[in-house]
């Protein structure tokens, strides 16, 4: 499982095949570190990316699983959340939190469960790509199944 990719995607790739997720994780020729890239290297529409980008919340780590076509509103999110305030979290909280470096950060394999919002956005797509542990690697999955695998809280996040 996952031979021949980085040590991060091993790991994702473990935790997909733990959860019983259908995609596996493929490395790319180059860089899928924006939401853009991902989409030219994967032939998509940029919406379809399933972005991890990592905020905190009340200064926990939260997890927002976004479409790539818009931003997430830290001000929205933090009143439909219910949380005091929402922040981007910095690239040292993000590799606390997930293990992984910003532009790679996968929604699973991280070394604790970290709470996950999904953006319903992501259901106007019928297969979705997310980081795979690296800039470097992605696998496909679908808005039903990236729920179950995060065990995240469908939100719109914008």
């Amino acid at each position: 499982m996952g031979e021949g990719l980085p040590e991060r995607s091993r790991q994702v790739a473990e935790a997909l095949e733990h959860a019983g997720a259908r995609g596996v994780v493929r490395e790319l020729p180059a860089s899928a570190r924006t939401a853009a890239e991902a989409a030219d290297a994967l032939g998509c529409e940029v919406g379809a990316i399933a972005n991890s980008l990592v905020f905190m919340a009340d200064e926990h780590p939260l997890l927002v699983m976004t479409s790539g076509r818009h931003r997430v509103d830290p001000a929205l999110l933090a009143e439909r959340l219910g949380r005091e305030r929402v922040r981007r979290a910095t690239a040292e909280e993000v590799r606390a939190a997930t293990g992984q470096a910003i532009g790679g950060v996968a929604p699973v394999g991280h070394p604790a469960p970290v709470e996950t919002v999904v953006d319903t956005a992501l259901e106007d797509y019928p297969r979705l790509w997310a980081a795979g542990g690296t800039p470097h690697t992605v696998f496909p999955t679908d808005f039903a199944e990236l729920v179950k695998l995060t065990d995240g809280t469908p939100v719109a996040v914008n």
